[in-house]
């Protein structure tokens, strides 16, 4: 797999103009016609940048990780270092659409550098990208215009500090527009918790439980085609709850049933629900349900 280690190697391989900054390029297209990918189809590649970019998709296929992109209607995408890329088809975009390219060391010593990496939409899988409304799209398309503005002014030493702030304010209009795209999505998400629940039944039901111990979060949701952490962020925006919060919940309710059968001692259920020791079963039950797994036992055996 080819990695490209510098933003201007990077934009090299795109075909892009070389970057006015080592460390940034803004590429901001109003006119008509096409913009081509550099190739009718590329190998996996990876690079050491962020990208934040928005254009049409006209045909080709896009394949950004496992799956491949969806930006008909145009959306908006963020790409973080050494995520996955690869184009195939002959892959064509509208020539209207901007993409803001920056090395990560770029962001080094800012509290941005810091802050950008709990913006989940930077993990997401390519097919979560961010659909915006028109008014939307002009509220990004200003903020990007003044970031175009400051990256071919003559530099000095407030550049650097105008750029990363409004690159600052892009990126909490995305999460606005974010919040707002799993609310118009809530059907998707009653779906989602459906499948994930469905998911770890199966998990439990096939005696993996047992074998592997608790399900591996990242993996179900890899099978259930998106990332963990829109997963996670969906199902807490709809339900409150994170993955992990619902998989303990499946697991208490399928220790309910393990613990009302007869002659199985409160460790032997821990083991068959996965845990190498009792007390952290125990610990977890006791969390969930306001009483100890022997209380529990005991309380129904009353009634």
């Amino acid at each position: 797999m080819q990695h490209f280690k510098t933003l201007s190697s990077y934009l090299d391989y795109l075909e892009l103009p070389r970057p006015e900054h080592p460390m940034l390029s803004v590429f901001n297209s109003k006119g008509d016609g096409y913009l081509p990918c550099p190739r009718e189809s590329s190998p996996p590649i990876t690079n050491d940048c962020y990208t934040i970019s928005f254009k049409k998709h006209v045909k080709g296929d896009l394949n950004y990780g496992r799956t491949t992109y969806d930006f008909t209607n145009g959306a908006l995408i963020f790409i973080s270092p050494r995520q996955v890329l690869q184009w195939d088809n002959s892959v064509v975009f509208e020539q209207k659409g901007f993409s803001i390219n920056f090395h990560e060391d770029f962001l080094k010593g800012t509290d941005l550098g810091l802050q950008i990496k709990k913006y989940g939409f930077f993990s997401y899988s390519v097919n979560e990208a961010l659909h915006l409304s028109p008014k939307e799209e002009n509220q990004i398309e200003s903020i990007v215009e003044n970031i175009e503005i400051e990256y071919h002014n003559n530099q000095d030493v407030f550049s650097k500090d105008i750029i990363i702030s409004q690159l600052d304010t892009l990126l909490k209009y995305a999460h606005r527009f974010y919040d707002r795209q799993f609310l118009n999505r809530k059907d998707l998400s009653i779906d989602l918790l459906e499948q994930f629940n469905k998911q770890v039944y199966q998990y439990f039901e096939s005696g993996q439980l047992q074998e592997k111990g608790m399900p591996n979060i990242a993996q179900i949701a890899n099978e259930m085609g998106v990332s963990q952490r829109y997963l996670s962020d969906t199902l807490k925006k709809e339900t409150g709850k994170t993955t992990t919060e619902h998989l303990h919940l499946q697991l208490i309710e399928e220790a309910k049933h393990i613990l009302l059968q007869p002659n199985k001692s409160i460790s032997e259920v821990a083991y068959e629900l996965g845990f190498e020791y009792p007390q952290y079963f125990s610990r977890l039950f006791k969390k969930k349900q306001g009483i100890s797994p022997t209380e529990y036992r005991a309380l129904y055996k009353m009634n």
